[in-house]
């Protein structure tokens, strides 16, 4: 650093709002290695980061920079090979697969570039699919509310193949809300979407921040879909190598460029 520097007062204040808050999911140390010899592949290089309950963070990288192998362990969807992951209080190192598939249930949320939904179920019964098959009753306020937040009031009857792109989506979001879960995951949720189904679904996911409270980890490589987040965390070659709060695209692909002058991205 070259001389003094002061200190961005969006930034520190960022710091203080995070490190008050409960995290909704934690790693230490984490270390993902794929393949032995020749073929090993250090994915994850003792990555530690919080996500911090009621936060919108981003998370951007080259391919092959391991940011959807973050997100896959912290999820549970992935083993981890040595460290810490945990949601809320829970260490998934160690959890049974049973364990694991009833944490994953009824505590996190996933949205994916594909839909997922089913054709034959409307787009209520789609949204409350995870908690008919757990034999869980849905708290009929709160799926008022996330109905509400997404805009499906008057789609709620409708299925899948007749709905537009941005509407499936809307209602893959809304099942990831339904069962409040203390986190949801997000994998390129725009990336199968045109610019402006996208912009809805990146301001759902940013209202369900604000007015439900929501915790949302997404994994992007886009940098206007990253602006909607809270903080953006960059990973190059397994390891975190930045962070960014309050971003604009301006200041995301910013701080890429300069990862690209310093040849950590390809």
């Amino acid at each position: 650093m070259d001389g003094e520097s002061i200190p961005d007062p969006r930034r520190s204040s960022a710091v203080t709002t995070t490190a008050l808050r409960a995290a909704a999911a934690r790693a230490t140390d984490l270390t993902k290695v794929y393949g032995e010899g020749d073929t090993r592949v250090t994915a994850l290089d003792q990555v530690s980061v919080e996500f911090a309950k009621g936060e919108f963070t981003a998370i951007m990288g080259p391919s092959g920079s391991g940011k959807s192998t973050l997100m896959h362990c912290m999820a549970g969807l992935d083993s981890v090979t040595s460290g810490s992951a945990r949601i809320g209080d829970t260490e998934l190192v160690g959890l049974k697969d049973k364990q694991l598939t009833k944490l994953r249930r009824d505590h996190i949320g996933f949205i994916f570039q594909a839909f997922n939904l089913l054709p034959t179920l409307t787009a209520l019964e789609n949204i409350t699919l995870p908690m008919d098959i757990a034999g869980r009753k849905a708290d009929q306020a709160w799926l008022n509310q996330v109905v509400d937040t997404v805009g499906l009031r008057d789609r709620l009857g409708h299925r899948p193949s007749q709905l537009s792109g941005g509407q499936q989506q809307r209602v893959a979001c809304a099942r990831a809300l339904a069962s409040r879960p203390e986190i949801v995951f997000a994998d390129e949720p725009t990336g199968n979407l045109d610019s402006r189904s996208g912009a809805e679904i990146l301001s759902f996911l940013r209202s369900s921040v604000r007015e439900l409270g929501q915790t949302i980890v997404m994994v992007t490589h886009d940098p206007v879909a990253a602006s909607y987040a809270d903080r953006v965390v960059f990973l190059a070659d397994g390891r975190i190598v930045d962070e960014l709060f309050d971003p604009t695209a301006d200041s995301v692909l910013d701080r890429m460029r300069r990862f690209d002058a310093k040849g950590r991205t390809s």
